[in-house]
């Protein structure tokens, strides 16, 4: 019977665990996770750090019982401390002290990514928070309840900072929110964007600074001050929020890694070394936007990724279809979405690229309910027309959109292919000259 030893049981290492349960009996597979809890949800910890959730039970997807009931060898808070790859085995301690030695055929790396920790003095002051675990989320969560917390900074303005500013301004405190560059959601947006997010934030009580750099957290034991590049805060907590890197120690020295400090993996999952699988956050991915490899840490990456290497590693010759890196965010009830691109990126990336913007109502003007304005920027490149990314924004719920951009990225559908796409239209939906055909026809 082949041994397929799993560690890590996140996003991918689920996916990839409940894969070979439900697809091959006749391989054995063991999961090693050095937490007490698992498939915890982080995208809804600002969901329950605001108050819009009861508690954190509906967080929870699966647990270590399902899938040992389902036929895993399931070892919970067991801390892998190193691999022999050589010798193919996993090298770990359990819980209770114990050394544990397990032995494999096939290897199923997910061990996900961890907070960065920038090299600010004061950093390890009580009251300074990280966001990654349910702990994290549940630590922020409790130290909201006191009333000595009153001015909160919030350190990095990607998404998860974001979402933590409007979730820690929802109970009731002081809101910073810092962030190096001229925009939130940089990574995600461009400016014409970013520029409606900062004003809906800044209009809800969110004190937003950009361009303004951490250089030291001050206080006695605990948080009490911040002093930055531009001037000095009175805060009581501290969440650090500046973003993400792969968690690859194990790998180092014996598989290849990315740039990005990420496992090197092909469409296949495969890492350097045979036999040896790489998903999720750890692992790199491949761009269809960029048609290159690329990092980015998504939970719909992470699952497709663990899906694709399980088959892999039993057999299966499964390849990745890329991704576009779709994505979303609603804070007071501003939504934006995005995949691909933007027009920042792909000008770094060094496309010849040009868009195309346009902005309208969502429905026609005579339907006056819940009719707000959407914003549109289609990226593409003037070489090929081949088209890049779409950013979508409005107080309606425009989110079903850019799937369709996101498949348009995969299969290099052209900007010219959009502008007669056949759109249906109905008053309650939509406008005749809907705002993507628009867009497309405005191009160049």
């Amino acid at each position: 019977m082949t041994k397929v030893v799993i560690i890590g049981s996140n996003h991918a290492g689920i996916a990839a665990t409940n894969t070979i349960l439900g697809n091959y009996q006749d391989h054995e597979v063991t999961v090693i996770e050095r937490n007490d809890y698992i498939s915890y949800l982080g995208c809804g910890t600002a969901l329950w750090v605001g108050g819009l959730l009861p508690g954190p039970d509906h967080l929870f997807y699966s647990s270590g019982e399902t899938l040992a009931e389902a036929g895993a060898n399931f070892l919970t808070e067991t801390e892998v401390n190193a691999i022999d790859f050589e010798g193919k085995v996993v090298k770990a301690t359990g819980k209770d002290g114990s050394a544990i030695e397990q032995p494999y055929d096939k290897l199923i790396l997910a061990t996900g990514s961890r907070p960065i920790a920038p090299p600010i003095p004061g950093i390890e002051l009580d009251n300074v928070h990280y966001v990654k675990t349910f702990y994290d989320g549940g630590d922020i969560h409790e130290a909201l309840k006191s009333d000595d917390v009153k001015s909160v900074a919030v350190i990095g303005a990607g998404y998860i900072g974001v979402e933590l500013a409007e979730a820690v301004q929802r109970r009731g405190k002081k809101t910073y929110m810092f962030e190096a560059s001229d925009a939130v959601l940089p990574g995600y947006y461009d400016k014409w964007f970013t520029d409606d997010m900062e004003k809906t934030m800044r209009d809800n009580g969110v004190d937003i600074r950009l361009d303004e750099k951490i250089t030291e957290i001050k206080g006695d034991g605990k948080v009490q001050a911040l002093v930055t590049t531009k001037g000095n805060y009175d805060v009581d907590l501290v969440i650090m929020s500046v973003g993400f890197t792969a968690n690859s120690q194990l790998g180092e020295g014996a598989l290849k890694l990315a740039p990005c400090g990420a496992y090197d993996v092909n469409l296949n999952q495969e890492t350097s070394m045979p036999d040896v699988y790489a998903v999720g956050d750890c692992a790199t991915v491949y761009s269809n936007a960029l048609q290159d490899r690329a990092y980015i840490a998504l939970a719909t990456n992470a699952v497709r990724s663990g899906i694709v290497g399980a088959h892999n590693a039993c057999g299966t010759g499964l390849q990745s279809a890329g991704v576009q890196g779709s994505n979303g965010i609603s804070i007071y009830g501003y939504n934006m979405v995005s995949t691909g691109l933007t027009f920042k990126k792909a000008q770094e990336a060094g496309f010849d690229a040009a868009k195309t913007d346009f902005e309208d109502l969502q429905k026609p003007a005579f339907m006056t309910e819940d009719n707000h304005n959407v914003k549109i920027r289609i990226v593409y490149d003037k070489t090929t027309r081949r088209v890049l990314g779409a950013q979508l924004a409005s107080f309606n719920d425009i989110s079903m959109g850019i799937h369709m951009f996101s498949l348009a990225v995969a299969k290099e559908v052209t900007i010219d292919d959009l502008k007669l796409l056949d759109i249906f239209f109905l008053p309650h939906f939509n406008q005749p000259y809907n705002y993507i055909t628009m867009a497309a026809l405005s191009a160049e």
